[in-house]
């Protein structure tokens, strides 16, 4: 089994360090026919991009969002995506929306429209047209497609919110449940206090992470995407 260090691994590893450069790919998307205008996402730099996240298109992000590793945010189909402050978009999620069909905010036409304070959790799919309102959580690998989702909801792990619904703020949607008719919306019932509560918990922990991380990796930020730290690039190349 192959497992000789590189100069670089030798070098870091003797100081017990590691070598970070948070690699990740920012850019418009590609003009088509269904969406012929090219647009660079607009991104607050208080806002934090983990490595391997893809951010494509016309795509707003606000103050203090947390992207997490591996998270794919693709607006070359459907656009523009909104994301509010204080999100935060965790590992594997995915972000994507159809060629047809929008929500509207402010009279504001969106593909996707996420508020503030939200929590997407790993591995959730938020499939466009469709609009989560603020301080709205999403559970492990639930799917939203097609839906409008009011203020303070909670959608449980694995979950499926479809059919063009609307879900009445401050309602609990079960995991595993198929939520697409008006009907099944209609009948939700209000989120349990202990949800509420670990969605508010979820909220604290990830506010501190943009900030953190890019203590982390380091404030030098190249227009290729990558971040890294100073004075460990100019360690390493002395």
């Amino acid at each position: 089994m192959y497992n000789k260090l590189t100069d670089c691994d030798q070098h870091f590893h003797k100081q017990n360090r590691t070598f970070n450069i948070n690699a990740h790919f920012i850019g418009p998307n590609p003009a088509t026919s269904f969406n012929p205008k090219s647009v660079y996402p607009t991104i607050n730099p208080s806002a934090y991009v983990g490595p391997f996240s893809s951010i494509i298109g016309d795509v707003t992000i606000r103050r203090n969002v947390f992207i997490a590793p591996n998270v794919s945010i693709r607006a070359d189909e459907g656009s523009p995506f909104y994301i509010g402050a204080n999100t935060n978009i965790q590992d594997g999620v995915i972000l994507h929306g159809l060629a047809q069909g929008r929500v509207t905010h402010d009279n504001e036409q969106y593909s996707i429209y996420i508020g503030r304070r939200v929590s997407c959790a790993h591995g959730c799919i938020i499939h466009g047209p469709c609009k989560l309102g603020n301080d709205v959580f999403v559970g492990f690998h639930a799917i939203v497609l097609n839906a409008i989702i009011g203020d303070k909801c909670y959608i449980s792990p694995q979950a499926l919110v479809t059919g063009g619904i609307r879900v009445r703020p401050n309602r609990f949607i079960p995991a595993g449940a198929i939520i697409d008719t008006q009907e099944k919306a209609d009948i939700l019932r209000p989120v349990p206090e202990s949800s509420r509560e670990f969605a508010e918990e979820v909220q604290l922990i990830n506010n501190e992470f943009p900030y953190a991380y890019s203590v982390l990796f380091g404030k030098t930020k190249c227009s290729c995407g990558l971040t890294c730290d100073t004075n460990t690039i100019k360690e390493f190349l002395s």
